[in-house]
């Protein structure tokens, strides 16, 4: 027999409108975990009641770029760890990242291709307290490029190269395609500014992924490879340090969705003044204080901006998806704007009709705060917050 339960009581932040519902409340189906109806004032009958004691209820958090099997306090970022170790290393770090309030994440590169692994195991309930995964595999890079670490990037030298392997990966399970399309900070022979993959192979790419449905992002810091990624196409441009008035133009064009990851180069000077090395440290201080004047510029034009913090890289913790929206905010975004980003992310990775917003017949993941994140965006970042998934109470 189906039942509902009644979560009341609640000022409601739905992630659709800038403003509070006082005294709402949410039903949702135990049978289908989605949400039914939402309201205010008096409530229905159901099965089941949880008040919520007049706290704030907003969305859970949708992260479009993380790297489950990184470990943050290594300045390589991908370690040298075999698969069995970087796999348990990678569940709880998504156990961490649930914790957090982000109940929906899309991997942008693993090592060993072990989010196509964990995100099966997630949809057959065999690993649990963990967000949803939507996997990229092992992202590809060319000879000597940014994703050039043993285990982790698939090398390809040409368009031919680039299709087989796409195909190779989609056809074990790869749902979002990540390709390096420039050089990066945490990669030393490199630069940030360096071209990698040519238009026609990230083009391949794109074709490829396009066939599926499927999305593809496209790591890329400085200008040159962020031009080359959006002339093949791509869905999104991640990181976009260094993006100027001729990548808007196309990016508004096109309808590209744009991830800052704005705390990816924000946690060397905060966290690893002395422990990073030297040339490592200096990229992460000049884009930073590039990134910031030139995301706001993009965002100021309307360029669509995702919610994505590139988690696993140097202090860069899986806790931290909340602190990118404060840093977001920081850059000029108002409170809504920056909240509105992990709406973005939802429709980037194309799974906005069931996940990112409070609506009747999305799944019933939320978080419960102590204070108004409307007014206060540190509010998010609250550590003993209630984060339920799918109607069920995790943390």
């Amino acid at each position: 027999m189906k039942t509902k339960t009644i979560y009341q009581n609640c000022n409601l932040f739905d992630g659709e409108t800038n403003q509070l519902k006082q005294n709402a409340w949410l039903e949702v189906d135990d049978e289908t975990v989605k949400i039914t109806a939402l309201g205010t004032g008096k409530a229905p009958q159901a099965d089941n009641w949880v008040n919520l004691q007049d706290k704030y209820v907003m969305p859970g958090l949708i992260n479009c770029h993380t790297h489950m099997v990184m470990d943050p306090t290594d300045s390589r970022g991908v370690t040298d760890f075999n698969v069995i170790e970087t796999t348990i290393n990678a569940v709880e770090n998504l156990h961490t990242m649930l914790k957090s309030g982000v109940t929906y994440v899309r991997e942008c590169g693993s090592t060993f291709d072990i989010d196509l692994t964990i995100a099966r195991m997630i949809a057959e309930g065999k690993i649990t307290k963990v967000p949803e995964v939507l996997p990229s595999g092992r992202p590809y890079s060319m000879s000597g490029g940014h994703g050039d670490i043993p285990n982790f990037g698939y090398i390809v030298d040409s368009p031919d190269e680039m299709r087989k392997s796409v195909r190779q990966g989609l056809a074990r399970g790869v749902k979002a395609v990540k390709v390096m399309a420039a050089g990066g900070i945490m990669t030393e022979k490199d630069s940030m500014d360096d071209p990698q993959l040519s238009v026609d192979e990230i083009r391949v790419a794109v074709q490829e992924a396009h066939h599926k449905g499927l999305i593809v992002a496209a790591h890329a810091e400085g200008i040159a490879g962020i031009m080359n990624a959006l002339e093949a196409g791509v869905d999104s441009i991640e990181h976009g340090y260094y993006v100027n008035d001729a990548a808007i133009d196309l990016m508004l064009k096109n309808g590209t969705y744009l991830t800052p990851t704005i705390i990816a180069a924000w946690a060397f000077p905060e966290y690893a003044q002395d422990i990073a090395p030297a040339w490592e440290m200096n990229k992460a201080k000049t884009a930073l204080a590039d990134l910031q004047v030139n995301i706001a510029h993009a965002h100021e034009r309307g360029v669509k901006i995702s919610l994505g913090t590139d988690a696993g890289t140097t202090f860069n913790g899986f806790d931290k998806t909340p602190v990118e929206l404060q840093l977001l905010v920081d850059t000029g975004f108002s409170n809504f704007e920056a909240l509105q980003t992990s709406v973005n992310a939802a429709k980037l990775m194309k799974i906005s009709d069931e996940y990112g917003t409070l609506a009747a017949g999305k799944y019933a993941d939320f978080l419960v705060l102590d204070k108004n994140p409307l007014t206060d965006i540190k509010a998010v970042t609250q550590a003993n917050k209630a984060v339920y998934k799918k109607g069920k109470r995790e943390y």
